[in-house]
């Protein structure tokens, strides 16, 4: 093999490569990014009984699969959820990729809570993501801090484009969130950990989950098909 051929293969194989842990989810194209899918198998994750699926491309259920360089969440019996072993209680920025089949229902766990993940548009929800794709790959940025100060109101989490009002009148506490007066009862201020969860870039909420947790990131299985690949986090340490 001359020179020159040998440096076109090499350079060919190399592109290939870099390819390939792009499609596979490894995170070697952002710095300070560790992937929690390898693409090949669910290793790094669990699933109820089954702690330990290191080199196993399917859990015994089969509800998830490795397919592909993508883990596939299948339609069964009941909810099913596959998580990492590792718990992330440091802050943390998590980016996952997702693809929903028609009005699929899943969603990924931060700690323990759960943020809805869905084919938004055709469930006619969300109303806000824009730039969702239909039958396309969406992808999720949670990003999570630590001893965030939150106040919640009538369940919801108060976000910077809110404004509440506390006000004593006649010896009495009076509220109004946005103008609107609220139930006093009902608000809620504390200091925990906030997920502020992106899709696509745009804004779909402010999750209130614990600071410590034994549980990881989670993945759902529950209605319709639903595909994750690009499964990467950065700690801040």
């Amino acid at each position: 093999m001359n020179l020159a051929l040998r440096g076109a293969t090499m350079f060919a194989f190399a592109l290939f490569a870099g390819l390939a842990c792009s499609v596979n989810g490894n995170a070697g194209d952002e710095p300070g990014y560790v992937s929690l899918f390898n693409g090949k198998d669910l290793t790094g994750w669990k699933y109820g009984k089954e702690s330990d699926l290191t080199g196993k491309t399917e859990t015994g259920d089969k509800r998830f699969r490795v397919v592909d360089g993508v883990i596939v969440a299948e339609e069964g019996k009941g909810i099913k959820d596959l998580y990492t072993v590792k718990n992330f209680e440091s802050e943390f920025n998590l980016k996952i990729q997702f693809r929903a089949a028609a009005k699929a229902d899943s969603g990924v766990y931060v700690r323990g809570p759960q943020l809805q993940v869905r084919d938004f548009i055709r469930r006619n929800e969300m109303k806000q993501l824009k730039k969702f794709k239909n039958d396309d790959w969406n992808e999720l940025d949670i990003t999570v801090k630590n001893g965030v100060v939150s106040t919640i109101v009538n369940g919801k989490v108060l976000t910077d484009k809110d404004t509440l009002d506390v006000s004593v009148q006649n010896g009495k506490p009076v509220a109004k969130l946005n103008g609107t007066n609220v139930d006093i009862t009902k608000i809620d201020v504390s200091v925990g950990a906030i997920a502020k969860c992106l899709c696509n870039g745009e804004f779909m909420e402010n999750m209130k989950i614990p600071m410590k947790s034994a549980q990881g990131v989670g993945l759902q299985a529950e209605t319709g098909k639903f595909e994750f690949r690009n499964i990467r986090i950065k700690e801040m340490k």
